[in-house]
């Protein structure tokens, strides 16, 4: 039997290096799932990971508790959608705070509770509530958290290395942890678009969609296949 100690320790550990890419959240989903008579120290792992590090790696989280309800429900293991279900809000609230501290990750918040509705991990009313919240934190993009310099710092003024800046009792994210933000959006946004011209070989979506986008044969189809046809004829006897 595994060391319960070294399992939370490699499951923080792959919490805390989440990034864009799907593989790393499929890793450790993997790993929760592998040792899942573990799941509510695992649980209580992902919580404390949400609450303890930088809104970088809160989004990341967030993404990664989709894909372990997904891997859950298609196992099924179902104890950890359920402590999921449970503590949603709590998770909601630390991944984008009341204060304006998670207002870049609002988005990643509703989009997330949209994927866990359409997997039916959570009902309509739940997310409608939650959703209602998120309204009155979704502040504008320019949230002096997400700024990389002080407003009121003049031109020869250089931030400390040392203190991590506020602005009006918000921590606000340094200039690399922007960039991994933008990058990390940026490829999700790419695999999204890639998801979207995606098309299922085995049961012929794009045939069928192009198939109801077509009207029914009517008299004027007739007419214009006799017209080529005829237009077909005469350019044969001409050659």
């Amino acid at each position: 039997m595994a060391d319960p100690f070294e399992v939370r320790m490699r499951f923080t550990h792959q919490l805390q290096h989440l990034n864009a890419s799907i593989n790393s959240s499929q890793k450790a989903a993997h790993y929760a799932l592998k040792y899942r008579d573990m799941d509510e120290d695992l649980h209580s792992c992902i919580l404390e990971q949400l609450e303890r590090n930088s809104m970088n790696n809160r989004a990341n989280i967030m993404y990664f508790i989709e894909h372990l309800c997904d891997m859950a429900q298609r196992e099924n293991h179902l104890d950890f959608v359920h402590m999921i279900q449970r503590d949603i809000l709590r998770v909601v609230d630390a991944v984008a705070p009341s204060d304006g501290s998670g207002a870049a990750n609002v988005k990643v918040v509703r989009r997330v509770l949209n994927g866990l509705q359409h997997k039916s991990i959570l009902i309509p009313d739940t997310v409608t509530e939650i959703e209602a919240c998120l309204k009155e934190r979704d502040t504008l993009p320019a949230h002096p958290a997400l700024s990389p310099i002080e407003p009121n710092m003049q031109g020869d003024q250089q931030p400390s290395q040392t203190a991590v800046p506020k602005v009006n009792g918000v921590s606000r994210l340094d200039k690399r942890q922007i960039e991994q933000r933008i990058e990390e959006d940026r490829e999700r946004h790419k695999r999204l678009r890639e998801n979207i011209w995606a098309v299922n070989d085995e049961d012929d979506q794009e045939f069928e969609r192009l198939w109801d986008d077509v009207s029914d044969i009517g008299e004027d189809d007739y007419i214009a296949a006799e017209e080529d046809a005829f237009e077909r004829r005469q350019a044969v006897e001409v050659e």
